[in-house]
């Protein structure tokens, strides 16, 4: 079976290794027969997951899957837009914010 092993270790720095593992092969088998253990040895307590769902280190893998490691996050997202709304104002944000010039508005 084909798959791929994703994880991004830094902001703006992805890893991405396409491995060919044999039938019945566990998320955690996978990880142990790429080598990022002793690559990236924080993997042993990150949550992992298959196409952006989690799951567990037993879940058996399938052709084509993708599997993936997530790092906690540093900032809050819903903090985050709260403090680019207050740095932009009400009328730089939204929707309808850049219309073409002598458009109506909503447009």
């Amino acid at each position: 079976m084909n798959i791929t092993l994703m994880y991004a270790s830094a902001p703006r720095t992805v890893h991405e290794l396409p491995l060919e593992v044999p039938v019945g092969c566990s998320l955690e088998l996978a990880l142990k027969q790429s080598g990022w253990l002793e690559r990236f040895p924080e993997l042993r307590s990150l949550p992992a997951g298959i196409w952006n769902r989690r799951g567990e280190r037993t879940t058996l893998l399938r052709e084509g899957d993708r599997v993936e490691w997530y790092r906690p996050l540093r900032v809050d997202p819903k903090v985050a837009r709260r403090e680019r709304f207050v740095g932009q104002g009400a009328r730089g944000t939204g929707l309808f914010a850049q219309r073409r010039p002598g458009s109506k508005a909503g447009y």
